[in-house]
């Protein structure tokens, strides 16, 4: 369970990397090299990049948003060049020249050849689990676009607040409600945040939102629910009627999900404790069940370069088993034409066709819904004819930011249900 066990360790260190749990500035202060430096010095397998950036930056409130910016680009730079940097060397040597590759790639792409950045991006191991090629390798290497997602009932005040203010550019992205946000400011301290207003999101998470397509009145179970991003999501777009079960094995993370809900005026949910095994949350079956399973990742490496230099190719192999056994559990739940979606923020074969292929084999109940990828535009008549598959390969270059699978299937024929302690929620909830 190594993978596993490295996986809980990092959101670990995230959730004792909270800012909110912040006070002071922790210690004596140091120029901004000195804390780039002590920041790197604290990353490894168990405390990943971005939690290491939070512990220190949460000690360090009397920075400006200026400083914390440069600190937080430079971490990320640092692994994302990380191939041609020279261990040897200081981290100062090393920043530095992350810094040049960095501006060297975004004014002239084309002067980093592609067989250097195909060798250098991304471990040698890459090679066995997928099938890429450059134009992904680019993708990682560009600095990642911050996304949002905006309830629908407040997209035209934002739209004129980030029009008429000093918070810089809000464009429109490829799906409903989404934005690339290319301002500056920190969208966390904004009142429009703390109301609710609009959720950080990544657009390729947001992607798989619609592809559920729930609709108002149903009954919904997101099994890994996390901090509740693609709950607060189905939500939205039930329209707050029907009922969703959020679920997840870390109470901490529900917790948090809570606090999320509560900002978001979300009341059509219930969070839960469910451990992956064989009982789902309620004896009651569900018209849509959600498997956002964990996974390695590969798809946020462009995000989260770190995680290039830490996930290995047996990690691959053990969160697959995981992903294979919660999808078989969840899919109990499914009432009879109720649908099962399955997705994972990675893009190796083994956690995502090979996953989907097998579930397909072994479940007859289930038939594949055939999915439309969502950032792709018809272009003539023939491109209008009816999808004919139920799996997505969601790249970075094609989304604009994180790259995901999905896979969707509809229950043909009813199955037994393990028995839960709980009655049905759908008497304690109006619809």
């Amino acid at each position: 369970m190594k993978a596993a066990k490295r996986v809980a360790a990092a959101k670990r260190a995230k959730k004792s990397a909270d800012p909110s749990a912040a006070t002071g500035d922790g210690g004596t202060p140091r120029t901004i090299p000195e804390i780039i430096a002590r920041i790197l010095s604290k990353i490894g397998p168990d405390l990943p990049a971005d939690a290491a950036l939070r512990q220190e930056l949460k000690r360090r409130r009397s920075l400006t948003p200026e400083a914390t910016a440069q600190i937080s680009l430079s971490i990320f730079r640092h692994f994302r060049w990380l191939g041609w940097l020279n261990p040897e060397s200081t981290p100062e040597v090393r920043l530095a020249q992350a810094h040049t590759l960095a501006e060297q790639f975004r004014n002239r792409p084309d002067s980093i050849p592609d067989e250097e950045l195909l060798t250098r991006s991304v471990p040698a191991w890459t090679r066995e689990a997928l099938d890429f090629g450059i134009d992904w390798v680019r993708a990682l290497q560009r600095e990642p676009t911050l996304w949002i997602r905006v309830r629908a009932d407040h997209e035209a005040a934002l739209q004129a607040r980030f029009a008429g203010g000093d918070l810089g550019p809000l464009k429109p992205g490829p799906l409903p409600q989404s934005y690339a946000y290319e301002g500056k400011v920190d969208l966390f301290r904004l009142k429009e945040f703390q109301a609710g207003q609009f959720e950080i999101q990544d657009v390729a998470s947001q992607a798989v939102g619609h592809l559920c397509d729930p609709q108002p009145g149903e009954l919904w179970w997101d099994t890994c629910a996390g901090e509740g991003g693609k709950t607060l999501h189905l939500a939205d777009r039930m329209g707050g009627k029907g009922l969703i079960y959020a679920t997840d094995r870390a109470d901490w993370r529900l917790d948090r999900l809570r606090l999320r809900a509560g900002r978001a005026e979300c009341f059509n949910y219930r969070a839960t404790h469910w451990d992956g095994g064989v009982r789902p949350p309620t004896q009651s079956q569900f018209d849509g069940v959600l498997v956002d399973a964990p996974c390695s990742g590969l798809g946020t490496w462009g995000r989260n370069p770190h995680a290039r230099w830490t996930t290995t190719l047996s990690d691959v192999t053990e969160l697959a088993a995981i992903q294979h056994s919660l999808l078989q559990n969840a899919a109990r739940a499914v009432k009879l034409g109720g649908k099962l979606v399955y997705a994972v923020c990675t893009l190796t074969r083994a956690e995502s066709v090979d996953i989907a292929e097998a579930f397909a084999r072994e479940n007859p109940d289930f038939e594949p819904v055939p999915l439309r990828n969502p950032f792709e535009t018809p272009t003539s008549t023939s491109d209008t004819a009816a999808p004919t598959s139920n799996q997505i390969t969601l790249w970075p270059q094609q989304t604009g930011g994180n790259g995901m699978f999905v896979a969707a299937w509809k229950r043909i024929r009813a199955a037994m249900v393990a028995p839960a302690a709980e009655g049905d929620p759908r008497n304690e909830a109006e619809h």
